[in-house]
């Protein structure tokens, strides 16, 4: 039998964004209030108290008070404004796919509404039009932290089951109108983030409930149950549109060689396998009952709950992957989320560890796991980029990484993983999810404006976007 050596001819080169970091005009087109807008700046704040991702009704009651100075996602890039120029600009890379989300919230503003907003929708029919005739095939995220806030004060966002119905609602309102379009989509972004991003991600209040680990939990459920019931209704009416679920790739490494330290670390992996889990084969692994067990967490099956999570199952796994850490026995489980910094690594200038050929294990595991087509959705460094005196931006460490990073993909490849497709982040600087600041940039392209929005908008082609278009062109062949 011959071996694959290469990428496929047909591999799609791409780049991913969400709405909330670029669209801007928050207020514009009917959009309601989305989680996004109420996520603070963090940069000012003290180290310590950085990237808090439990937010309580006072937090939001204070952010809907304050004016948009400190929330930047309230103004994104003004991609709302500029995405024609922008697509063009992208579509100049050689990317041939472009990954995106729709706000939730510009399609129901509160969630629960009983028609879907006309000018959301007339919006992102234009946007996806546009990314169509650049040549480039749109990848769709459903839910990117993107909840109505709404149903976050009046539901507890995921956990309470009147969600499941408004999610199922907002996805087949997609599918109808969006299908004949869109062929791959992204139930929700990252979905095994429950406990970093808990907020963010579930949008469930912290001074709600009790017991918050079970809240979460169950939340994550009550997800899992709508994204099947979605996915169920799209391969009943849209047989031809593939739909994936998404991880954070949160894998670590044992933190030494003692059989303890690799039963935690396995444990740890497992749990962050579960989401997976139950998204591709349909029903819940008995490591993950045992752990719920194990720490009280009670999780309520309603009636109908089982079958659907059997029924809707995905056609494909999709991940981000930017580090990787270390993972062990207690106390290592309650150390930075039950992870260490590996000291063999060197670190980005926001402490996140370079490991390339962690992403070829990742991708080996995954497959191995699964058997579906994979795809890399989100991967990139974020650094600060200086613009020279002739307007050129320099961005040697840029390419150094994602060169990196290609080459094991590639590995990855001849492994024999059925790779379809690599979105790195942001091709063109948005706004950061954790931090809300523009300065930590990922992007072949910057984007003048600094983390207080002073700045001119102009749109700038870094060194890598040269680069990047010998990469795509040659589709892989040229990384030098």
């Amino acid at each position: 039998m011959a071996k694959q050596n290469w990428l496929p001819d047909d591999f799609l080169w791409g780049g991913a964004f969400a709405a909330n970091q670029m669209e801007g005009a928050w207020q514009e087109g009917g959009k309601g209030w989305c989680l996004a807008d109420v996520n603070r700046a963090q940069y000012d704040l003290p180290p310590e108290q950085r990237y808090n991702m439990e937010i309580d009704s006072a937090y939001v009651e204070r952010a809907m008070a304050e004016d948009d100075a400190m929330y930047p996602k309230r103004r994104g890039i003004d991609f709302y404004h500029t995405y024609p120029e922008d697509l063009k600009l992208l579509a100049g890379t050689g990317m041939n796919a472009f990954r995106t989300s729709i706000n939730w919230a510009r399609i129901f503003p509160n969630g629960d509404d009983a028609e879907p907003n006309a000018e959301g929708l007339a919006f992102y029919d234009k946007l996806i039009d546009e990314v169509i005739a650049d040549g480039m095939d749109p990848m769709i995220t459903i839910s990117h932290y993107e909840m109505p806030l709404n149903l976050s004060l009046k539901y507890n966002g995921w956990y309470g089951r009147e969600t499941i119905d408004c999610f199922v609602r907002y996805c087949k309102v997609l599918f109808d109108h969006f299908g004949d379009r869109v062929h791959k989509w992204i139930v929700v972004n990252q979905i095994n983030l429950v406990i970093h991003e808990s907020y963010n991600h579930l949008g469930i209040l912290s001074d709600r409930f009790g017991n918050l680990l079970e809240a979460k939990y169950q939340g994550l459920h009550n997800e899992m149950v709508a994204c099947a019931m979605a996915t169920k209704y799209s391969h009943d009416n849209y047989p031809e549109n593939q739909i994936g679920m998404m991880f954070c790739s949160n894998l670590t490494y044992p933190c030494s060689i003692r059989p303890e330290d690799q039963f935690w670390n396995m444990r740890h992996n497992q749990m962050e396998y579960f989401v997976g889990d139950v998204m591709v084969r349909g029903s819940y692994p008995g490591y993950a009952l045992r752990w719920f067990d194990e720490r009280g967490v009670n999780i309520d099956f309603a009636e109908g709950d089982k079958q659907a999570l059997a029924e809707g199952t995905v056609d494909f796994v999709s991940l981000s992957y930017y580090y990787t850490r270390l993972s062990g026995e207690e106390p290592y489980l309650h150390t930075d989320l039950g992870q260490v910094p590996n000291p063999e690594l060197p670190e980005s200038a926001w402490g996140w560890a370079i490991d390339p050929i962690g992403l070829r294990i990742a991708l080996n595991e995954y497959w191995d796991r699964y058997q579906l087509p994979l795809y890399i959705t989100e991967n990139g460094i974020g650094a600060y980029d200086k613009v020279e005196e002739d307007g050129s931006i320099h961005d040697p460490y840029r390419v150094d990484y994602l060169r990196a990073h290609i080459k094991q993909m590639i590995e990855a490849v001849k492994d024999g993983v059925d790779l379809r497709g690599y979105y790195p982040w942001g091709p063109l600087d948005i706004v950061s999810c954790s931090s809300s600041e523009i300065e930590k940039r990922y992007g072949f392209i910057y984007v003048d404006y600094d983390n207080t929005g002073a700045g001119t908008g102009r749109r700038i082609k870094k060194d890598s976007y040269d680069w990047y278009r010998k990469v795509t062109v040659s589709n892989g062949h040229e990384l030098d």
